[in-house]
């Protein structure tokens, strides 16, 4: 009965995304004339891929994450990926400059960020988890640590560069989805892809997982493998997410607990469908206000990073009065 109604509720949620889809794409286009349709669509079919497909990586990794960590007020960005993004922006447009090839190439400078965020990843979320016996907490501070370390380099860098180089800067270190290149869209649906199809054993037995090592192991489950594998499958997904569209720290954290108070299940095939599909509604109904009510000039992050705090402070103490 429990999963039927969830299954419904899931169903609304995806009508409501596909509503969404639909306003996207249709509300302010010139119908009438096909040279200005024809263009609308060129310009927004990219970004609502975008959407998709960042809603898709942010929403699935925040409940593993959360399910490995076993708390729900906590987030992916937590693993420092969207310092090290800024850290990495910040250093090409200080050494090289905002004219460099890095900085103007679009896919160059996704390869660049990819490549770096997934080689750290692989260090600190594989080795550093097996030299710390296996410990979650540990790697869960080691993430901590490193943000801040991140965030400190890249703070003396904006401090000591070109007033002009940090003004540019700035555009680029905001989660942005005006100025998609639809090669990059094709590079994440296939890592995202290549990802999900290596750890997919793991995805299966997220349910085993959340009733405690002990549990796990007594019925056949190779703990300690799962969650490092799992942890860098997270890790990898937000690195791709970032570098496709720049950090969106508290976006995790919302489409996640609304999906567990929505769903109110503890199967994580329903509670992963349901995080991504608010993720998607949050960002396209975000962007829709951006393009329709703001004009472009307050970014969708700003919103997401605001409501985001409001919503943490929510969880805090609601967790306290229970």
């Amino acid at each position: 009965m429990k999963t039927h109604k969830n299954h419904l509720r899931l169903l609304i949620l995806l009508l409501l995304v596909l509503l969404a889809c639909v306003g996207y794409m249709t509300v302010g286009v010139h119908f009438e004339n096909q040279k200005l349709f024809a263009y609308a669509m060129r310009i927004r079919t990219p970004k609502l891929i975008a959407m998709l497909i960042t809603a898709f990586a942010i929403g699935s990794a925040s409940i593993v994450f959360q399910s490995i960590i076993n708390n729900t007020i906590v987030t992916p960005c937590l693993l420092g990926m969207d310092q090290l993004y800024s850290l990495i922006h910040t250093a090409v447009f200080f050494v090289a400059g905002s004219g460099s090839f890095l900085a103007v190439n679009a896919n160059a400078a996704f390869a660049v960020d990819l490549a770096i965020m997934g080689a750290v990843a692989t260090v600190i979320y594989s080795y550093l988890f097996r030299k710390t016996n296996h410990n979650v907490l540990y790697v869960l501070l080691i993430g901590t640590v490193l943000t801040s370390f991140f965030s400190s380099i890249q703070t003396t860098l904006t401090r000591v560069m070109d007033p002009n180089e940090y003004d540019t800067l700035l555009t680029d270190l905001v989660a942005s989805f005006s100025n998609v290149n639809s090669a990059i869209l094709v590079l994440s649906v296939a890592v995202l892809a290549l990802v999900a199809f290596a750890f997919r054993k793991e995805l299966a037995l997220l349910d085993v997982l959340t009733l405690g090592k002990d549990q796990a192991i007594n019925l056949g489950v190779d703990y300690d493998r799962c969650i490092r594998r799992l942890l860098l499958g997270v890790t990898l997904y937000i690195a791709t997410a970032t570098a496709m569209v720049g950090p969106l720290a508290f976006l995790g954290l919302i489409i996640a607990n609304l999906s567990r108070q929505f769903l109110r299940t503890y199967r994580h095939s329903q509670l992963i469908t349901g995080s991504v599909l608010f993720g998607m509604a949050v960002l396209i109904g975000g962007q829709l206000l951006v393009e329709r009510v703001f004009v472009y000039s307050v970014p969708v992050s700003v919103f997401i990073t605001v409501g985001g705090g409001v919503y943490f402070l929510y969880l805090l103490l609601t967790q306290r009065k229970a």
